[in-house]
């Protein structure tokens, strides 16, 4: 059955329910799918170089995605975004992006977005503009093509800088996503700030997050976003501004470049006193926070029955569940990742 015409049928029970609120209230307004855990990279922060993705069965289909982000937007979910692994090497995501995309039609959702690193964008930016996808998000941790290939293990750099060519062309906002990695790419830091903002492009700096066993030493890994921005301060006027985007970002304007700069830091300031948002795995898992083991199942409920009463009870429980705030935490070198599950699994 073609996708856009059953969730046109699906649609008609998208009827406003009550909101999702957790025990600390907050509203839960953003949220994350993963559509895949399979990725055509394997960052060095991310996943192991050899990785073992699921069997086809475990992962819920895109009618299934379709009907679960619909579930969510008729709870008050007003941003919604596409992640993985790479979520546009999912055979045929377009038409799921098309689908939801009438969510924008109907004023039900503000924002249809994904991350992405930017390998497939050159094929599909097109497309996504006529979704109504008007911003996206490109991972993107230096401009070295060696550096590159190294970080990624199996990236190309052309084909990504193809890509955010193609996604400009098509009317899209791009905004960038580092990842601070000591050693590795933090004197490139402000040349990547200024191309970025060269080229009218937001960035945001990424503290690493222990999560997954990805063959690298975390604690080698980790600078402090506190001690990047002391450096460029010392060369840069930064002002903190109230810009917010619905995300984890705290942001700061730079003077003497005219862009705006996020700052994500999980570790050296968490940022869960003001947390909207939950993820959902490629197999239905809920977790209500980044940093903890706590999940729901919602594959069985989708599964279970063509109502979604068992689904919105199922979300009923999980929120009430949600924590006041994760556990991240590096402090030695050997010392297990705090969150065993990889960042491509939960959607990074």
């Amino acid at each position: 059955m073609n996708l856009r015409l059953s969730s046109a049928v699906g649609a008609e029970r998208l009827v406003a329910r009550a909101p999702l609120v957790d025990t600390f209230g907050r509203a839960v307004t953003y949220l994350r799918v993963s559509v895949t855990d399979r990725c055509d990279f394997r960052c060095v922060y991310c996943m192991a170089e050899h990785m073992t993705f699921l069997p086809k069965p475990e992962l819920l289909t895109l009618e299934e995605l379709d009907r679960l982000c619909s579930a969510f937007v008729a709870r008050g979910v007003r941003k919604l975004r596409l992640t993985g692994g790479e979520p546009l090497v999912r055979r045929d995501v377009m038409t799921l992006f098309r689908s939801l995309s009438r969510h924008l039609d109907s004023g039900a959702l503000e924002e249809l977005t994904l991350t992405t690193n930017g390998s497939q964008l050159a094929r599909f930016a097109r497309e996504l503009a006529a979704c109504g996808v008007k911003r996206i998000n490109v991972s993107l941790d230096t401009l070295d093509p060696a550096k590159f290939r190294a970080l990624t293990r199996w990236g190309d750099l052309n084909k990504v800088l193809a890509g955010i060519d193609a996604a400009q062309a098509a009317g899209i906002h791009v905004k960038l996503n580092a990842v601070a990695l000591a050693g590795e790419n933090e004197d490139e830091i402000p040349a990547l700030i200024e191309w970025a903002h060269g080229r009218g492009m937001d960035i945001s700096l990424i503290e690493v997050m222990p999560l997954g066993d990805t063959g690298a030493e975390r604690l080698d890994q980790y600078l402090p976003l506190s001690t990047v921005r002391e450096r460029l301060a010392q060369h840069w006027t930064l002002e903190d501004i109230a810009f917010r985007t619905g995300g984890p970002a705290r942001y700061v304007s730079i003077k003497e470049t005219g862009g705006r700069l996020g700052l994500i830091t999980p570790l050296t300031h968490n940022f869960c006193e003001g947390c909207n948002r939950v993820r959902v795995t490629c197999t239905g898992t809920l977790y209500m926070c980044l940093g903890q083991d706590d999940a729901a199942d919602l594959r069985s409920p989708l599964r279970a029955s063509e109502s979604d009463e068992t689904l919105h009870a199922a979300l009923d429980d999980a929120i009430f569940r949600k924590p006041k705030g994760h556990d991240f935490v590096i402090e030695r070198t050997g010392q297990a990742p705090a969150v065993r599950r990889h960042m491509s699994v939960t959607g990074g």
